[in-house]
């Protein structure tokens, strides 16, 4: 009895099972026969929103299914309305992986090219790729509404990203080219290959001029990638960039290697990976005068997204040669914006950091030899909304260092009389020597006392106690800037703008601050040159005036003096131009007395240095001076026409003034929190 509701059942399984197939089959051969259909229709969709959304016309002789889902297209051409082709191609086939399909996603399984290419033209201020960039009104919202945060971003992007890359390629005969009014490139590749994500091709530059060869591997289900690209010949240019950018960009081999995407909760997604190259080499004019070398380097770590923050993960590394650091940075966007920025690398040898640098970057560091161990930490974070809350500590540990011989620099040289070469920006206009051989030198001891007090006080009242930065002044100075949101007041002490007007050149590239802050480090941590031999120098080089320059000239320029017979009115004076010295005789009205505007930087630096009691063994007259202040005659501006207008206009220099009575109030605030918490330090 059991035997026969058993044989029973499982002739009902295969009853159902041949229904269940053959209703799938009939299923199948209907959807094969109206494919074509679905197709037809899916091209039309794609040509009306192509015309409507970019006015691109999309047009192709005839195509058809090839194989169960791949879609082959005969002479597919893109125009832009009234521009040149952007895309044509004699064959192009696509297919679409069958499993993600079930499901309804649609992500490309291989793709096919032959004779076909892609070309960006731009003639005056006409291009057919400017819809690339126009932007879409319609959607704008809705993308607004899905992205949730820095994480469901990177998510979005990463799988868009994957479902375009193919498991299989063949590309043969394929070309990619830029032309514009001024020049023209374009790429060839000959065959590229890709199976089951395993890929090989070359790449050539304008017939032959140069050739690199990619190879790699994606799995696009994993989300993981490598790619490493090699240049056949050395110093070979990346193309466009130097002539649109005036960039030049070389390699050796340059390796992506991302490993992998890893959702670690709900608004966290963190992507790991490796980026490392052999001899880069950089040129543009803003970074350096000449070509910057980065023999070889490895960056390796991580990138965590969150839903209101970029940052990277802790054990992200950067690594030149034998030196390695690992930063911490952080970007938060809400609920306000805030930078975290920390580094701390522990003890290492000094010799491996400036082994590390690139060569081209730092000319005047290049050469240095060093012995010893050194650690370094910084640690910064400001709230861009309250900047001046912000956290800024930079330490170094460098007791243990010891200088063996400067690079391109030689700091020793300042010991001794040498020739200074005066810049009016990039231009330059004096060159004299600083020591006793010119008759306008001045030793220190022969500078009045007061003249040296003032300066210092406006420039930097710790530069005697200092190691050439001065911490709490960069705090200070970066809070201003953010505020002003523009950079309103450095924080550059009296060794810093030392350094920069005798050893580094004006052009203004970015790594010359950098440069200017190695050097200071090393001459003042290797105590080589004396803080009184610094300072002597720097008052008889300093410019005081269109073509004047140091102490001596400055006296006999303004008040047919010498510097010995300066008062404290007069040395205010002089330190108060410092910052902007080509506007000194503006300060004066035509009596050859001072504007009353200069006076709140008398009542300033006055009070500050008689609180500190800098002035205890100077007379000190009314207002500090102010009313002896009397410009030489032959300096002096004509006296104003009288008009009968109740309102006087503005001339240039009234205009300078009132620039610098707001940079004196910045100047004011820096310097009056700095003495202050330095108070209450002590």
């Amino acid at each position: 009895m059991s035997n026969f509701f058993s044989k029973r059942r499982n002739k009902w399984f295969l009853i159902v099972g041949v229904s269940v197939l053959l209703i799938f089959g009939i299923g199948f051969a209907v959807a094969m026969s109206k494919r074509q259909g679905f197709l037809d229709k899916a091209m039309v969709k794609v040509q009306n929103k192509l015309k409507q959304d970019y006015d691109i016309n999309f047009s192709v002789d005839k195509y058809y299914f090839k194989g169960l889902t791949t879609v082959e297209f005969k002479n597919l051409l893109l125009i832009p309305q009234d521009r040149d082709t952007l895309a044509s191609m004699e064959t192009f086939s696509v297919s679409v992986r069958v499993l993600p399909l079930l499901i309804g996603d649609v992500e490309i399984g291989a793709i096919g090219v032959e004779n076909g290419g892609v070309s960006f033209v731009k003639k005056d201020s006409l291009s057919n790729y400017d819809f690339l960039f126009k932007k879409r009104q319609d959607n704008s919202e809705a993308v607004k509404s899905e992205s949730k945060g820095f994480a469901d971003l990177a998510e979005r992007l990463s799988k868009q990203f994957f479902a375009i890359v193919p498991d299989d390629m063949d590309l043969k005969n394929f070309n990619l080219s830029y032309s514009d009014d001024k020049f023209t490139q374009h790429i060839h590749i000959p065959q590229a290959i890709m199976n089951s994500g395993r890929f090989e091709s070359s790449v050539l530059l304008n017939d032959h001029e140069a050739e690199w060869i990619l190879s790699g591997k994606v799995d696009a289900g994993a989300q993981r990638m490598r790619l490493e690209v090699s240049s056949k010949e050395p110093d070979v240019e990346l193309p466009f960039l130097r002539s649109k950018y005036g960039l030049a960009i070389s390699f050796d081999k340059l390796i992506f290697d991302l490993q992998d995407i890893t959702k670690i909760k709900k608004n966290l997604l963190e992507v790991d990976g490796v980026f490392a190259y052999e001899n880069l080499k950089v040129y543009h004019r803003r970074l350096s005068d000449s070509t910057i070398i980065l023999p070889q380097a490895e960056m390796e770590g991580g990138i965590q997204f969150a839903e209101n923050y970029i940052a990277l993960r802790e054990y992200s590394t950067l690594r030149v040669k034998d030196f390695s650091i690992s930063p911490q940075a952080k970007l938060t966007l809400k609920p306000s914006k805030q930078i975290d920025l920390a580094i701390h690398t522990g003890m290492f040898q000094a010799q491996d950091f400036f082994d590390a640098l690139p060569k081209g970057l730092f000319q005047n560091v290049e050469g240095v030899k060093v012995e010893g161990s050194i650690a370094y930490d910084l640690n910064f974070s400001i709230n861009l909304d309250k900047p001046d809350d912000l956290t800024f500590s930079s330490k170094i540990d460098d007791e243990d260092l010891k200088l063996i011989s400067w690079g391109g620099a030689n700091i020793d040289s300042l010991n001794s009389s040498f020739v200074y070469d005066a810049y009016d920006d990039t231009v330059l206009v004096k060159r004299f020597v600083v020591g006793p051989e010119n008759p306008n030198f001045r030793k220190l001891d022969q500078i009045p006392y007061v003249l040296k007090t003032t300066v210092r006080n406006t420039e930097d009242p710790f530069f005697y106690k200092h190691n050439g930065f001065e911490e709490e002044a960069f705090k200070l100075s970066i809070a201003t800037n953010v505020k002003e949101k523009k950079f309103k007041r450095g924080a550059s002490t009296i060794s810093m703008q030392l350094v920069k007007n005798v050893f580094l050149n004006r052009k203004k590239t970015l790594n010359r601050k950098f440069e200017e802050i190695l050097l200071v480090w090393l001459m003042e941590a290797s105590g080589r040159v004396s803080k009184d031999r610094l300072f002597e120098i720097y008052l008889n080089v300093i410019e005081w005036g269109k073509n004047v320059y140091g102490i001596t000239e400055a006296a006999d320029y303004y008040f047919k003096k010498k510097p010995e017979e300066l008062n404290l009115g007069e040395s205010l004076f002089l330190s108060s131009i410092i910052p902007r010295p080509k506007t000194g005789v503006s300060s004066f009205e035509y009596t050859g007395h001072l504007k009353g505007w200069v006076q709140r930087h008398f009542n300033t630096y006055g009070s500050i240095m008689r609180k500190l009691g800098e002035l205890n063994n100077v007379a000190v007259p009314e207002n500090y001076g102010f009313y002896e202040v009397i410009l030489q005659p032959a300096l002096r501006p004509k006296a104003p026409i009288v008009r009968d207008s109740t309102f006087d206009v503005l001339g240039e220099h009234e205009l300078i003034i009132r620039e610098l009575e707001a940079e004196e109030n910045v100047r004011k605030s820096i310097l009056d929190k700095l003495i202050g918490e330095k108070h209450e330090n002590n």
